[in-house]
Formats: C-alpha cells, structure tokens, sequence
C-alpha cells in the first residue's frame, strides 16, 4: 500500500492521507483516480486526455510540478509515500483544481495571438523550413498551455504581475513568424516592467517544461528585439 497525501480543500486546505495499492506501471494520476472513485467521490481534479496531450492533469507532485499521467509512481515515491498537490502560482479553486483564468490572462497581455499580414489573402504564405525565423518559432511552437512552467516559475510568485514564461514564449513565436504583420505591438506589449524583463534566467521552466520547450531562450530573444526597437526608437 502507499501512502497518498493529497491537499484538500482551497487556500485555507490541507493534507488528507489515503492508503490506495501499488501497481505495476501506476502513475500519479491513477492514485488520483483511485481515490476520487474508491474512497473518497468529492475530491475535486482535472484531467483529460490521460497520454500526456492535453496537460491538464498538471499538478505538484513533492513539490515539483509535473503531468501526473506521464509520472509514474516509482520515479517519485518517497518511503512509500507520495504528496499531491495543485499547480503553485494559481488560485485553488477546490482540491486539486487550479483557477486557470490569470495564466490564460497573461497570454492576452502579452498580445499572444497571430496577426495576418493580409487578412484578404486566399493562399497560404509559404515559408522555407530552413529560413531561420521560421527555425526560432518551430522551436518555441510546441507549447500546449499546461502551465506547468508557469507553476515552477519563481518571478510569478514573487511578482504575481510578471507575464510568464508561456506568455512570453508565445510572443517569441510571434515576433518570429514572417507571416505576423504586428511584430512593434508584439514587443510593445512584453516590454513594460512586468515583461520579458523582469526574467530571472532560472531557467526553471526549462527544467520542468514537459515538451522540452526553452522559455528562457525565447525570453532572452525578446529581451534582444525590446532592446533593438527601443535603441531605433520604435518603442
């Protein structure tokens, strides 16, 4: 048997234990699941997918923030105990539930969203795999908002105002598609006190990104481009 704890509750919450069996293969999320459907119906999590697609079962499993379908239990288990949690930097809506709405917020800030270069246009621009712009974004472009990176964050708990590394590495694709006719507003918008450059460089959200995306490398590009277009004036 293992020894689950699990946060209950809001803000104001606390750990419950459940004893749930150990199985060959199990993931954290089974422990989860086990206990919503066998012992305990109230308690409250997210999940979709269930093969690491959706990141939506995203939760801090011993202090650290991870896809609970894709961890499996025997990588962390500790003396037969594990401690489940929800995703630090993010209002609790019960359990394990996170409020997602202010990581989802701080995309639209950061102006996250594609502006065509020619909304009238009726064919695809094409753009060369091996142009380099468009290798800085195929590198950025696989974020799937689980926010996870948002979580292992430091600046965010400090600076609950700070965009975030999935923000800002949105924008870096951005500002690097060719095909984007809005890269000046792009920049405008991650430039100011809580953007690209209240980052630390703790690469934390490397560390712990479940798609081996670098925020860190976008952020630092940002930084660049910010500092360009200010020198031109542009900003």
């Amino acid at each position: 048997m293992l020894k689950v704890e699990i946060w209950r509750g809001t803000e104001e919450g606390r750990y419950e234990t459940y004893e749930v069996p150990s199985q060959p293969s199990q993931t954290v999320l089974d422990l989860v699941t086990f206990v919503q459907r066998k012992l305990d119906p109230s308690l409250a999590y997210r999940f979709a997918c269930r093969v690491g697609v959706c990141g939506s079962c995203a939760m801090t499993v011993n202090d650290t923030p991870r896809w609970t379908c894709r961890t499996h239990v025997q990588k962390v288990v500790e003396r037969g105990r594990v401690r489940i949690a929800p995703l630090r930097n993010l209002p609790i809506v019960k359990d394990l539930a996170t409020d997602m709405v202010p990581f989802f917020d701080k995309g639209q800030e950061a102006k996250g969203r594609f502006i065509p270069s020619d909304a009238a246009a009726t064919s695809v621009a094409e753009i060369s795999p091996e142009d380099p712009k468009r290798k800085e974004a195929d590198a950025a472009i696989e974020c799937i908002g689980c926010a996870v990176c948002y979580a292992a964050c430091d600046v965010v708990s400090w600076r609950p105002e700070y965009l975030g590394p999935a923000a800002l590495n949105r924008a870096w694709t951005l500002v690097s598609d060719a095909r984007d006719s809005d890269r000046i507003g792009h920049l405008q918008a991650v430039a100011d006190d809580a953007g690209c450059h209240a980052c630390h460089g703790h690469q934390n959200c490397v560390e712990h990104c479940p798609v081996g995306i670098n925020p860190t490398r976008s952020i630092s590009g940002l930084k660049r481009l910010v500092l360009m277009a200010a020198v031109r004036g542009r900003l």
